[in-house]
């Protein structure tokens, strides 16, 4: 039995490029769903659940940034992924955009192929979330026996330190603000100081240094942490 279709949610008000987008997710095996603004996604997203939205940053009511945003503060969709289509080139809107909650960004114009490139990537990351084991770069975090490895060697957390690198190599490449990893890793009624964070990620780096990968953890100026393995 073939296994069912991915689906993408298209928002984007330009009818060109919209129906560019859904004809070569379509050859590439993908279903998708378009809209022109954010009230008709709303509509779609209640129907037709998908795994990935493409949100271009202008639209006609409110933009795909506020969007993002409002869809990453509600249950239902937190974990829904989301790459952001906009002309927008500058490093600080790409910040903007990924601290709003997006997965990915890509710049207009862009091909067919880099955007399929995209999307393929932050799909696979979010697959990661449901294995046993989790590698990247010379980490290898396995969720059966809670331990981290480096080379076969053993990395020892504690358990804090252990989640939020749990969190951040599950979602890797996105940055996260500190009040949005205090949310995810300590929970959302749980209330300590944001300072708590660079604390633990202090304490997580110095366990990783011996492994050389403390240059993951990656801090954003302005914007929070991520863990990434390429070189910044």
């Amino acid at each position: 039995m073939s296994m069912p279709a991915e689906k993408i949610l298209i928002i984007e008000d330009e009818q060109a490029i919209r129906e560019m987008i859904a004809f070569h997710l379509s050859r590439a095996g993908y279903e998708t769903f378009e809209a022109a603004d954010c009230r008709e996604a709303r509509h779609l997203l209640t129907d037709n659940r998908p795994d990935l939205a493409l949100v271009d940053w202008m639209l006609p009511d409110i933009s795909g940034l506020e969007l993002t945003r409002q869809l990453k503060r509600e249950k239902e969709y937190e974990d829904l992924a989301i790459i952001m289509l906009t002309a927008r080139a500058e490093e600080r809107d790409k910040v903007s955009g990924l601290e709003g909650g997006a997965d990915d960004y890509i710049t207009k114009p862009f091909s067919p192929r880099e955007l399929l490139a995209r999307i393929q990537a932050v799909l696979r990351r979010l697959n990661v979330s449901a294995t046993e084991v989790v590698s990247s770069g010379v980490l290898e975090l396995d969720m059966t026996g809670h331990r981290v490895l480096a080379g076969g060697n053993e990395i020892k957390l504690g358990p804090t330190e252990y989640r939020l690198l749990h969190f951040l190599m599950t979602h890797s490449e996105r940055v996260y603000s500190r009040a949005q990893l205090l949310d995810r890793v300590w929970g959302a009624n749980v209330y300590v100081e944001e300072r708590t964070v660079d604390v633990h990620v202090r304490r997580l780096r110095k366990a990783l240094t011996d492994a050389s990968a403390d240059r993951y953890i990656q801090t954003v100026r302005g914007a929070g942490y991520r863990f990434s393995t390429r070189d910044v």
